[in-house]
């Protein structure tokens, strides 16, 4: 039975506010993290993006809070400004209290206006490690009175580098206070810092509803030896046609790199990682959400501050190593009762990776073939059928009729349509020479092996 929000012991001007919100009942996550949070105790809570666990730690807080006390008695720790923006509007939205004030500290940002506001008199702060230092440095970001610290994406911030500050910051809080740690992946180093920060902890763990993958078509596509990656990528693209994804990749390079060959072959794609400045990536979240940019190519940590409703696709530029991290990603898609798909582009290397991927989420994982020059081309076919039935309902039509007359004065009305068709299908991006090369790669390769094979026979009977 799932408790409400009153049973879990929040005040009743709290759930008020919940209700007011839409909030009806609480999460897995929220069901065992609140209450343990509400008696002090420190905790590790592991969790996907999408299972509530802001409001797991914020709620708790926010009822611990004393806002006639007018110091920083909260410390929340996220490895990205977009996580810090989020967690900081989230619990906003829960305080329920005009006078309580929650501050977002990052970089990227002028530091001067957060100076002043924690001078004015802040009760949580929610930052990045880099702008929390910075702030402690400077003597004007004060620890003292912190009761409750959380550590929210642990492992991104193992990921990124950023333990180091994440130890220097825990051991400028009082030690009395209570801590959590919350990562959708838990790591050994992460497990040896709770132990090294943590009294005691409680372990949650919430595996994601096994709901949620069903509804995700999970699909992996063949990258045969010596083929280009981001040839198939690009064919994979054309075939399936998404009408949003993030592409998945591991590095900030790897997503500048590929990001520039998706845009010079014509296709609607931007990248997305830790080198933007916050403006580039509050302007790309916009335009991804308008829908004037259709395919965001990420690295791991950016994606986390990218939450788009209806998500056609995710794809796997390669198989990720960890079983939680595919779970996480793919997790993006299929919200909300809607269909998603995800994609994984497999070399023969990365196969025993996604067949024990499907092992755990257990759910079968199709492999594919790369496409073909022949299957995008009737996927082209198909996609501009469908254009021209839009067209031939639209208003817009009867302008151009009197230019067909006067063309079928001279030519042939089908070919006229025909010759209208090819200009349309001609706008469609190139399939590329990349495409070229390794469909034509595939037949050399097999040209070859079949004249080794010839000569192999030849000599054989030679006694050679």
């Amino acid at each position: 039975m799932t408790l409400s929000f009153e049973q879990l012991g929040l005040s009743a001007q709290r759930v008020a506010c919940l209700k007011s919100l839409g909030f009806e009942a609480p999460t897995p996550i929220q069901s065992q993290a609140i209450p343990i949070f509400l008696e002090g105790r420190d905790l590790i809570g592991q969790a996907q993006t999408g299972t509530g666990k802001t409001a797991a730690f914020s709620l708790p807080i926010l009822e611990r809070v004393n806002p006639d006390l007018k110091v920083v008695q909260a410390l929340i720790l996220t490895p990205t400004r977009e996580l810090a923006m989020q967690v900081s509007q989230a619990m906003q939205s829960f305080k329920a209290d005009a006078a309580l004030r929650v501050l977002a500290v990052y970089g990227g940002q002028a530091i001067d206006p957060q100076i002043a506001q924690l001078k004015r008199g802040v009760h949580i702060v929610v930052g990045t490690p880099g702008r929390v230092l910075d702030l402690l440095e400077r003597q004007v970001l004060k620890l003292d009175h912190v009761n409750c610290f959380v550590l929210d994406e642990a492992d991104e911030m193992l990921n990124m580098g950023f333990i180091p500050d994440v130890t220097t910051i825990l051991n400028q809080v009082p030690e009395t206070r209570q801590a959590a740690f919350f990562s959708a992946t838990m790591s050994p180093a992460i497990f040896r810092l709770a132990k090294q920060f943590l009294d005691n902890p409680v372990n949650i763990k919430v595996e994601m509803p096994q709901a949620t993958p069903n509804r995700i078509r999970q699909i992996g596509y063949a990258v045969p030896r010596r083929w280009s990656r981001p040839a198939v990528l690009q064919a994979v693209l054309e075939l399936e046609d998404p009408t949003s994804a993030i592409i998945f990749v591991q590095t900030r390079r790897e997503a500048a790199d590929l990001t520039q060959r998706l845009q010079s072959a014509g296709y609607s794609a931007d990248e997305y990682h830790g080198d933007l400045s916050q403006h580039q990536r509050e302007r790309l979240l916009h335009r991804f959400k308008q829908g004037s940019v259709r395919w965001v190519v990420a690295t791991d940590i950016a994606a986390r501050g990218i939450h788009v409703d209806e998500l056609s696709h995710v794809i796997n530029y390669t198989v990720p190593d960890q079983h939680e991290t595919y779970v996480h990603r793919i997790g993006r898609t299929g919200r909300a009762g809607s269909c998603g798909t995800a994609i994984s582009l497999v070399h023969p290397t990365e196969r025993y990776q996604l067949r024990g991927i499907g092992h755990h989420v257990n759910q079968e994982i199709q492999m594919l073939p790369a496409p073909t020059r022949a299957q995008i081309e009737a996927r082209r076919f198909e996609h501009l059928t469908t254009q021209i039935q839009d067209v031939l309902q639209g208003e817009r039509l009867a302008s151009f009729l009197p230019l067909v007359s006067e063309l079928s004065e001279e030519y042939d009305t089908r070919a006229i349509a025909a010759a209208a068709l090819q200009l349309a299908f001609d706008q469609y991006p190139p399939i590329g020479n990349q495409l070229d090369a390794i469909y034509q790669g595939k037949s050399r390769s097999r040209a070859t092996s079949a004249r080794s094979e010839r000569s192999r026979k030849s000599l054989s009977t030679k006694g050679v």
